[in-house]
């Protein structure tokens, strides 16, 4: 439990020397987050019975040879792809968008920076240091959250490719 409020302190003093952007960033994150995880959950929880579901009908088909049974298969096959595809637009978007919120928050702090100049002049270093902070802090957490996002998107991408090309292969067409 003090481990946790530590954590928590911890997270919160980062967030505070960020500046209010970094909460924008930490939204981003975590909706992405969420989105990825509920996809891995479907490739391995939920796919598999729609897959053996579209396997079985093929299998239970007499005619799997005309136009017809072909049409048939491929529009099977684009449900099954639409459902694989389902979201991942929306987390490479929010991938895109990590830092693009991060800059946000560098011009935030910048101005910040600028307001302190003018207003106390360029005598006071630490209250410019903390402004540059605000201006730095956004853009490396924008861009941490994107590459993490990166790797286990385009690791998610490749599992959809694998499960439609089983799919495909699991229905054979003569």
């Amino acid at each position: 439990m003090v481990y946790l409020m530590e954590l928590w302190e911890s997270i919160r003093d980062f967030l505070g020397t960020g500046g209010d952007v970094l909460y924008v960033v930490m939204g981003a994150l975590f909706l992405m987050w969420v989105l990825m995880i509920e996809r891995y959950w479907f490739l391995t929880g939920v796919f598999p019975k729609i897959k053996q579901e579209i396997v079985d009908k093929w299998n239970a088909r007499e005619d799997t040879t005309s136009w017809y049974a072909h049409k048939i298969r491929e529009a099977w096959i684009s449900e099954a792809d639409e459902k694989l595809n389902a979201r991942i637009l929306l987390i490479k978007t929010c991938v895109a968008i990590c830092p693009l919120i991060g800059l946000l928050g560098t011009v935030t702090g910048m101005i910040a920076v600028f307001e302190i100049m003018a207003v106390q002049g360029t005598g006071n270093p630490r209250l410019m240091a903390s402004g540059i902070s605000m201006a730095t802090i956004p853009t490396m957490a924008g861009m941490v959250a994107a590459l993490s996002g990166m790797f286990f998107a385009s690791r998610l991408e490749a599992r959809v490719r694998r499960a439609k090309d089983k799919l495909i292969d699991s229905l054979p067409h003569h």
